[in-house]
């Protein structure tokens, strides 16, 4: 039995769909490590059409590069915000519209930064350890939210704008 990790995952693509290992030099910052990821995400979902899969694949490599404390996504079904693929701690499995930051972000369809999670009116609790929070929506192909981009952080104030920007770009990956 081999113990390599393209031997042992009967996983169908070609090199250039996906590497076996995320790339990322972390000693310049995270704008750097963002750009360094992009073009890694571009390729491992280009052609994948199944969208739970991209949505774990992205989940794990914020996850893997940046360690933050949750990376996961919530999608639209019917009236709500349900779980969908994740890294992290156990999480809240549905949230209303415009409640906590995820159904605010849906509702207002636009990018929210929560710098102290505790300060958030009707911050929803999913982990004690969360202190900051990012939650980005994306949408499908007719412009509609399809669900959030959610990453809580153990440290406080832990988003920035240069955050912002790559979550987002990101997320016009899983049209």
């Amino acid at each position: 039995m081999s113990s390599s990790p393209t031997e042992a995952c009967s996983c169908r693509r070609t090199p250039s769909q996906m590497a076996e290992v995320l790339r990322i030099d972390g000693q310049h910052g995270r704008a750097s490590m963002y750009a360094q990821l992009f073009p890694q995400l571009q390729a491992m979902l280009t052609n994948e059409n199944d969208l739970i899969a991209n949505l774990a694949n992205v989940s794990a490599s914020l996850k893997e590069a940046f360690n933050f404390h949750w990376v996961g996504f919530y999608r639209v079904v019917d009236a709500e915000l349900v779980l969908g693929p994740f890294q992290g701690p156990v999480a809240c499995t549905r949230i209303a519209r415009g409640r906590g930051v995820c159904g605010s972000a849906w509702q207002r369809g636009a990018t929210i930064v929560v710098p102290d999670v505790d300060l958030f009116p009707g911050h929803i609790a999913c982990s004690s350890l969360s202190r900051s929070e990012i939650v980005v929506p994306y949408f499908n192909r007719q412009d509609d939210v399809a669900g959030v981009l959610d990453i809580d952080s153990d440290r406080l104030d832990d988003f920035s704008s240069i955050d912002q920007f790559w979550l987002e770009k990101i997320t016009t990956l899983l049209r």
